[in-house]
């Protein structure tokens, strides 16, 4: 979800009791779009990360700090002349806006004491954070806004800064009974939506919470309320008003039954009461670690784009080549009848009339008559012969296209194996190895400096509720090291059923697995698998010693001919992840 209203004054209510009074240290801007302030005051030191990312707007308090680039941009040069060493004299939100107003107090060159606001717009693409005087006129912004960009709004320097009005949203910490039943009950919509156009600040998510709260439909139209429905729902807005007006923020996480993250929010939700809800002591560590999780997928995501691209190029050609080689193979299950045909005729052949094009006779294969298409200006023995050459034409094609076909299947299964991995990683070292083998395989051409490559990434190691040492392979390389040189024999192998993904080894130690443990390595198996949004998952389960890889075969491709099997999902939030 995005900022709202609610979540950006909770964050305001934590900056202004940290940083009220503080003094600007350090301005950074590590990114275009993105400033870093240190601030020290009577409460410590304190890390503002502010962003205007059109994709990602956010603002808290981190103690992480960025590299920031050699030469400061020109907006990061202009706040450390105007506002370095400058104090926070008062931090607020106009109303439930998204946005956040900082007050700083400095001296001049002539020493005497002035005024300046920053503020930061959470909107969504219409993010900004922009830099004013005392009387309102904008200095200079992160971002520029020209008259051809936007029809609502300049902002440039020496154009006056103002509060976009374009919906004309009431305040919902300024409203009242009248007001809140006239404005969204005469909306033709679903109740929600009425809800969320008709106030500032309020989000979707809250709307449908509202509606919960008062067991009301959100889907149904908001026109077709009456009375004591309408008092009612509007008692719950007022009692939510309420707990934002008193500062009675309560910022979690909510996660679903796979531990993926699914929402966050400043006060309770009772619309996701069956989900995991986990709590956070403020604000800024709650959206530090929700866009820590989101970051670290979208980062990813773009550093394996051109693997990404190369895999799926290549297994968008291979699934087509299969389905040619498919076909050209149903041709050939004709051949036997070649065969069969040209058996025949040497059989009974003798009876075949001079410059005749067909014959019958019995099938002994079948005790069924067939007709036989002869070629008149042949002999018996020159038809039969012709009929034997197309069947050894045709087994030849069969043996051939079915040899290729493996081959096909087995570079499909190994590219799809590719793109599960590359879903799975984490870091830019898990993607080295999984670039070395789209490399060794030929898909990309090796370019050789001189330099061996560097290999960091280690197989994820969980610990069971049990005691027992699990590891799951972060790729194709990683499942034939755990699998041939890390596991023993009598060391317990996992793998999602007739999908590609992580092969997971159990340290036995000698002994006999109890349930639990068999049950959390499954779970490891499913997860670290393409089928993890499945409901449940089959997963194969073996000793190690039964595991073989075949001569010549793909990375991570194994083979096996007897094993337990069970269905399981693939929850993992309550298996123990070591960090080694």
């Amino acid at each position: 979800m995005a900022l709202d209203g609610i979540v950006i004054s909770n964050i305001t209510a934590q900056l202004a009791e940290k940083l009220t009074g503080s003094r600007i240290s350090k301005i950074a801007q590590p990114e275009a779009d993105e400033l870093l302030l240190t601030l020290k005051g009577i409460n410590g030191q304190y890390r503002l990360l502010l962003s205007a990312g059109a994709s990602l707007p956010l603002i808290y308090l981190t103690k992480t700090n960025k590299p920031s680039p050699l030469t400061a941009p020109n907006f990061c040069m202009l706040l450390r002349k105007h506002i370095g060493n400058g104090k926070i004299t008062r931090i607020y939100q106009p109303g439930l806006e998204r946005i956040i107003h900082f007050e700083i107090e400095h001296f001049n060159e002539m020493g005497d004491i002035c005024h300046k606001d920053l503020v930061i717009e959470l909107m969504g693409k219409h993010s900004n954070i922009i830099f004013c005087d005392e009387k309102g006129m904008i200095i200079d912004s992160i971002k520029h806004v020209s008259a051809q960009t936007s029809s609502v709004r300049e902002v440039l320097p020496g154009r006056p800064y103002f509060i976009a009005v374009t919906q004309d949203k009431l305040d919902p910490l300024d409203t009242n009974e009248n007001e809140f039943c006239s404005a969204v009950f005469s909306k033709p919509m679903p109740l929600a939506k009425a809800i969320y156009t008709t106030y500032t600040g309020i989000s979707p998510l809250i709307a449908e919470e509202v509606c919960h709260r008062a067991s009301l439909e959100s889907a149904q139209s908001a026109n077709s309320m009456e009375g004591l429905v309408q008092i009612h729902l509007y008692r719950q807005f007022e009692l939510l008003m309420e707990e934002v007006k008193a500062c009675h923020f309560s910022p979690a996480i909510i996660y679903d039954e796979k531990h993926v993250p699914v929402e966050f929010t400043s006060v309770p939700l009772t619309l996701y009461r069956d989900l995991t809800c986990v709590p956070f002591d403020s604000p800024s560590e709650m959206l530090e670690q929700y866009y820590a999780m989101k970051n670290t997928v979208t980062r990813i995501r773009q550093k394996s784009s051109d693997l990404r691209r190369i895999t799926t190029t290549a297994l968008d050609r291979c699934r087509k080549k299969h389905e040619l080689q498919k076909r050209q193979l149903k041709d050939t299950e004709k051949r036997d009848k070649y065969r069969i045909y040209g058996e025949l005729i040497n059989t009974y052949g003798y009876g075949v009339e001079p410059e005749s094009k067909s014959f019958e006779a019995l099938n002994y294969y079948t005790n069924e008559l067939v007709t036989i298409p002869l070629d008149p200006t042949m002999t018996p023995q020159e038809n039969a012969q012709k009929y034997f050459d197309k069947y050894n034409k045709l087994k030849r094609t069969y043996e051939a296209l079915s040899e290729h076909i493996q081959e096909t299947e087995a570079e499909i299964q190994q590219l799809e194996s590719i793109c599960t991995f590359m879903d799975m990683a984490l870091s830019e070292d898990d993607l080295v190895q999984v670039k070395e083998e789209l490399t060794d395989a030929g898909y990309i051409r090796r370019k050789y400096t001189g330099k061996k490559i560097k290999i960091t990434s280690r197989p994820f190691h969980y610990r069971s509720s049990d005691g027992y040492d699990m590891y799951v392979g972060k790729n194709n390389y990683q499942n034939d090291e755990l699998t041939f040189k890390i596991a023993s024999g009598s060391d317990w192998w996992f793998h999602a059923k007739g999908a590609p993904g992580s092969h997971v080894i159990v340290k036995a130690r000698g002994e006999e697995l109890p349930d639990s443990t068999f049950e959390e390595a499954a779970r490891l198996a499913a997860h670290y698998s393409k089928n993890r949004n499945a409901e449940k998952v089959e997963i194969d389960y073996i000793e190690k010693k039964h595991v073989k890889k075949p001569n010549g075969a793909k990375p991570g491709f194994v083979v096996y001919y007897t094993n337990y099997s069970m269905m399981i999902d693939s929850d993992i939030s309550k298996i123990e992840l070591i960090s080694d």
